[in-house]
């Protein structure tokens, strides 16, 4: 999970961003787009980063399962807005399959792992399941995993999704600019 799924959303989640900069999104679709990505990716990044932080427990198992919901919504909503107002080549179509399911695999997992919590949550046995504590297992072969993985996410996702909305932010004032002259 640590070194294989995770790294690998991560990857995806570049090779999505790379289809929507050489589609030129800035002048396709947009900000309205480029928002949506934001969302999703605060869907996603919250619920890993509870689960990288903080013991799985009843708040932590809704909280997956809720943003993977929501992800799931905004994420056909997406496809439906974009379609036909940009190309969406086949390398994007197979990065958003492994955005749409890497989630679900990892919450599987978590599932498998935290077995208990599971039916506690499913049972509705919430008592003492809704306060945040951190991990008493360090997660990785250093104890720094969390850490790392987070640091390398904002880099290399995070920061060029934000720098995805700026530039259609940016985009659509010029445009704005340009028809008020």
């Amino acid at each position: 999970m640590l070194y294989v799924l995770l790294p690998l959303w991560g990857l995806a989640s570049m090779l999505d961003w790379w289809c929507h900069r050489s589609t030129n999104i800035e002048a396709t679709s947009g900000l309205r787009e480029a928002s949506i990505h934001l969302v999703m990716g605060a869907q996603i990044g919250l619920p890993l980063v509870l689960t990288l932080i903080f013991e799985v427990n009843v708040l932590v198992m809704l909280m997956c399962f809720a943003a993977l919901i929501a992800h799931e919504f905004v994420a056909h909503y997406d496809v439906h807005y974009t379609t036909g107002k940009r190309e969406i080549s086949i390398w994007e179509v197979h990065a958003h399959n492994y955005l749409a399911t890497l989630p679900f695999f990892l919450l599987l997992l978590i599932i498998v792992r935290k077995w208990e919590v599971f039916l506690d949550t499913i049972t509705l046995n919430w008592a003492g399941g809704f306060s945040l504590s951190q991990r008493t297992e360090p997660l990785g072969a250093s104890g720094n995993y969390a850490v790392l993985y987070m640091t390398t996410m904002g880099i290399f996702v995070v920061g060029p999704y934000l720098q995805e909305w700026w530039r259609c932010y940016m985009y659509e004032r010029k445009i704005a600019a340009e028809v008020d002259q």
